[in-house]
């Protein structure tokens, strides 16, 4: 089968060789340098100890220094998955959402016209940069020099300018012999609905020429020089050599100075990345013409994994940073986010660099946000928390953007950064779970005696549900088949202590793996001491279903139990933990003894202390409640809702 060559690019864009190669080898850390996209291994093509196998991740190559293996994903895929080109192509191709084309016996033909198209479109820079030196392109000449452009810049940038001519590039091409459906089908010009004569796309513009990663001119864009031009900028319409949500402006050699260890910036034109590289920001890129889409911010992070959003300090860029949040998320990894440079209200970085130089605009890169912090600030800047309501609206619509998240790590660290801002806002949190081998809870300051009493009779339960956890991550070692069965609540568990937490993401990270290599798997990830502490403790040895091992049914009802009970424990702690927060300047031993009683009726329930015909209902959050404690409950919290300090009474 062939394939066209632009196929084999666009693969090999969006496809990163080391998450490719990184199924098959364990990384070394001490050599490797992930952000940089160095990275190094035991060479998985021959036996050895040392990491002699080295990944360019930014170039897409590897080579073994040892055996001298060398190639791309492709052909990584080929020697380690004993397939043919075609089926290593198809593989990649399915892992990076790329539809494989269909078999074509005129691809060669296809490739030969994007090969003509491309040279059209060199033609066409080389023109308009000759017509930039001509009479007529005065004025852009001087709009140039006053954007502080010295000629040696418009050659680097091959700038080039359009007359306000009908035909001016499509009459100098076809003149040259360029057929006049290449002229139009490179996007440089188009015919008039009415049937007469073709036109120029760029007319009484300043031309820059747009190249994709591989160096060939692509596409254009043109900034107007009359005021009242329809369009302050143009770009090249979508042709066979231009997919614009696919393409990033000065590609190249931004990827080059990313890898020299530039920081990798994000603006939001032309002229912004021209004054960002000669300023000395070498890895600065531009979208062309749309909002940041999520093949561009697969490019970004094949470049480098946490770019920064430099955006114009005014209404439109504070708009299309918000908007970039939500495309985000769903798309984080661990290692993989973005940080966010505002520049001052009604400035650009081109406007920052020529009043302040390189010095204000590095002061201002060195205060980019994280992604977080500017997912708060959309939530809350400008509004007031003044009502429970308002509150509750918030939390609502925080938990629903972290729940875009993927990863479940990731999602816990965001959650733990918005409690401690939620905190600086309100003063509480709307949960503060208390973790073994984290320290022990403590009490507000002049709590009453029966405040600190409760806390104090916490501590069982946060031991107890230690035990359940490991109960659950046991018995699901033990039976990796039921991974598939419990994932969802495996991901939403909410792990105690770091070792828990090791291995329940081991677990959801190699969710795929053949359920009799499971175990093998999270060993080699976590260690096997971790998995020998795990299965070495009493409580965990006597759990019927690890020692029958051939029993499912009895691991499912196990693993269901232990969910289930954990669940409900913390759904009841949370609704306690909360209103004791809210109240926690109060001194009223009477409501402390009241809520204390609320707890001990809780755990009577979780350890089985009511009769058979006791009444149970389900949750919003899905954990079966105790009716009689939910209604003691919800009375106890309808006094809190009245309660006041002593002072105010």
């Amino acid at each position: 089968m062939s394939l066209p060559p632009g196929f084999l690019d666009e693969l090999r864009t969006r496809t990163s060789l080391a998450q490719v190669v990184g199924r098959k080898v364990m990384w070394d850390a001490r050599k490797s340098n992930q952000g940089k996209g160095d990275l190094w291994a035991p060479c998985p093509f021959h036996q050895e100890k040392t990491a002699s196998f080295h990944v360019d991740d930014r170039k897409g190559f590897y080579y073994c220094f040892g055996c001298h293996a060398k190639g791309d994903a492709i052909s990584f895929v080929r020697e380690t998955e004993n397939v043919s080109f075609i089926e290593a192509v198809e593989i990649l191709a399915r892992e990076s959402g790329l539809a494989m084309p269909a078999r074509d016996p005129r691809a060669q033909e296809k490739a030969d016209r994007r090969s003509q198209l491309a040279d059209v479109m060199e033609q066409a820079v080389q023109h308009y940069r000759l017509q930039l030196k001509t009479a007529q392109a005065a004025e852009a000449r001087d709009y140039l020099a006053g954007r502080g452009l010295s000629e040696a810049a418009l050659e680097r940038w091959e700038i080039g300018f359009a007359p306000d001519v009908r035909q001016g590039v499509f009459g100098h091409l076809t003149g040259k012999g360029v057929a006049a459906d290449l002229v139009i089908d490179a996007g440089l010009a188009a015919k008039p609905d009415d049937g007469g004569a073709p036109y120029d796309r760029f007319r009484g513009r300043i031309i820059f020429p747009i190249r994709d990663a591989r160096g060939r001119a692509i596409a254009l864009g043109g900034r107007a020089m009359d005021p009242g031009a329809r369009a302050k900028y143009l770009n090249s319409p979508e042709t066979e050599l231009f997919d614009k949500g696919r393409s990033l402006f000065n590609h190249g050699p931004a990827r080059e100075a990313a890898g020299k260890g530039d920081p990798l910036i994000v603006a939001e034109g032309y002229m912004d990345v021209i004054a960002l590289s000669e300023a000395g920001f070498a890895a600065a890129v531009a979208p062309l013409g749309t909002a940041v889409t999520e093949e561009q911010l697969q490019l970004l992070w094949r470049i480098s994994p946490e770019p920064i959003i430099a955006l114009d300090g005014d209404t439109a860029g504070l708009r299309a940073a918000m908007r970039l949040i939500d495309i985000v998320l769903p798309l984080l990894e661990p290692g993989k986010s973005l940080r966010f440079c505002l520049m001052p209200p009604g400035q650009d970085p081109d406007d920052v660099i020529r009043s302040g130089g390189a010095e204000a605009m590095q002061a201002l890169l060195d205060q980019a946000q994280p992604l977080v912090a500017l997912l708060w600030r959309r939530e809350t800047e400008g509004r007031s928390f003044d009502s429970p309501e308002r509150k509750a609206a918030l939390d609502k619509s925080l938990r629903e953007a972290i729940r875009k998240i993927p990863d479940a790590s990731l999602r816990s660290h965001y959650g733990e950064e918005i409690g401690r801002l939620r905190t600086d806002l309100f003063g509480y949190r709307p949960k503060q779970p208390t973790r073994p081998g984290r320290g022990f809870s403590k009490a507000p300051e002049g709590a009453s005696p029966g405040a600190k009493q409760s806390v104090l009779a916490a501590q069982s339960g946060e031991v107890e549900e230690y035990l359940r956890e490991a109960v659950v991550l046991a018995v699901i070692l033990t039976h990796p088949s039921l991974l598939p069965q419990f994932e969802a609540e495996l991901e939403a568990m909410d792990c105690q202590v770091p070792d828990h937490e090791r291995l329940r993401s081991a677990l959801l990270a190699h969710r795929d793996t053949p359920p009799r290599d499971l175990r093998a798997t999270v060993a080699a990830v976590v260690g096997d001491g971790l998995l020998e502490k795990l299965f070495g403790s009493n409580h965990v040895r006597i759990v019927p279903a690890i020692r029958q091992t051939d029993d499912a049914d009895q691991a499912v009802l196990c693993v269901a139990e232990e969910l289930a009970k954990l669940e409900a424990r913390r759904g009841a702690v949370r609704e306690i933990s909360e209103a004791m927060q809210d109240i926690g300047h109060l001194s009223d031993e009477g409501l402390t003894w009241r809520l204390s009683q609320a707890a001990q009726a809780r755990q009577r329930a979780e350890h089985g202390e009511v009769e058979d015909k006791t009444e149970y209902e389900i949750a919003p959050s899905g954990a079966r409640v105790n009716r009689d404690e939910r209604d003691t409950f919800a009375a106890l919290l309808d006094q809190i809702a009245f309660a006041k300090p002593r002072g105010q009474r």
